[in-house]
């Protein structure tokens, strides 16, 4: 039951009836809100500074759950850096070299620094920083990967092409001679069989019955094949490739014909005493890019290094050639 309240009048000496006018009642109900509404405010505003909503709990485990994944995204991108560091490295000082191939090109490797000042970049960044950069480093490292794949392609390409120039360089001896016997004449100034002059001889004479087999001494393909009146007789000539050209004069019989491609140790034909010649042998030259050098310097494949000396002391007798 609700109370009622009674003040002392002064001026009529009398007890009334306490009546509060609608207006201050409704400052009243409107004070008491508001001060509820501030208080709830200030209990709400204590109460969030120190413990945390259920959205917010969430919230914190999947940021700590990102920095947690963010640390194994950089530690594994710091090892693919490393990684790659070596690869490159490898790259230019040892597979290059191997095949006697330029270094690949600094500026060729700028995105190998670029991808440097990322990860440093990186280190220095925030989770929600880092979020916006990951993919792009990744693809950037993906992107250095693939380059390096081009590279190794092109290295494969260099294993092909050195295998084909190996079997290109003449590296044998163009006839049967294990005991070093059949060498008459060497590179270099010689007296002439006819005209007893000095005379620059530009291969190596091979003394050798008439019919003794004659071997190409590398891979390669024949463009010459028949007689000549320049003083080869009947002979042939075999292109081998990368700049090297082999010649084989004087025969009596030739087995390969032009346009033929053969194979190193294959008979091409056989010695005689054809063209200018004093007697039965097979004169040989090697020429790389058009100059003739000395054929003594590949028989490597066929010689001890003991043959090789006694065979350099034999064609370095200033003696007279046989054609």
């Amino acid at each position: 039951m609700r109370k009622i309240k009674y003040y002392y009048n002064t001026h009529t000496l009398r007890f009334e009836k306490l009546e509060t006018p609608l207006r201050v009642r409704l400052l009243q109900v409107f004070g008491f809100i508001a001060a509820s509404i501030v208080t709830g405010i200030i209990i709400f505003a204590i109460a969030f500074q120190y413990i945390d909503s259920p959205k917010e709990k969430m919230l914190r485990q999947q940021n700590e759950d990102l920095r947690e994944g963010y640390a194994v995204i950089e530690e594994r991108l710091k090892q693919l850096e490393l990684k790659m560091g070596e690869i490159t490295n490898r790259d230019n000082t040892v597979y290059r070299s191997i095949f006697e191939a330029d270094p690949v090109a600094d500026s060729a490797r700028i995105k190998d620094m670029e991808q440097k000042k990322e990860v440093q970049l990186v280190q220095r960044m925030g989770s929600t920083d880092l979020v916006h950069t990951v993919i792009d480093q990744l693809n950037s490292l993906a992107l250095r990967m693939e380059y390096q794949n081009k590279s190794f392609n092109e290295l494969i390409g260099m294993v092909k092409n050195k295998a084909k120039l190996l079997a290109a360089i003449p590296a044998i001896q163009p006839i049967s001679n294990k005991k070093l016997s059949k060498i008459a004449s060497g590179f270099g100034y010689r007296i002439d069989p006819i005209y007893k002059t000095r005379k620059a001889h530009e291969g190596l004479d091979f003394a050798a019955p008439i019919g003794t087999p004659i071997y190409a001494t590398a891979d390669g393909v024949v463009t010459t094949s028949g007689f000549t009146t320049s003083g080869f007789g009947i002979h042939v000539i075999v292109n081998h490739g990368y700049g090297y050209q082999t010649i084989y004069a004087h025969m009596v019989r030739i087995k390969a014909k032009v346009g033929q491609r053969v194979k190193r140790g294959e008979v091409i034909g056989y010695v005689g005493n054809s063209g200018k010649s004093t007697g039965p042998h097979l004169h040989y030259e090697v020429h790389k890019s058009g100059i003739p050098i000395d054929p003594i310097n590949f028989f490597y494949n066929d010689l001890t290094p003991a043959q090789f000396d006694r065979l350099l002391k034999l064609a370095a007798a200033n003696n007279q050639s046989l054609d």
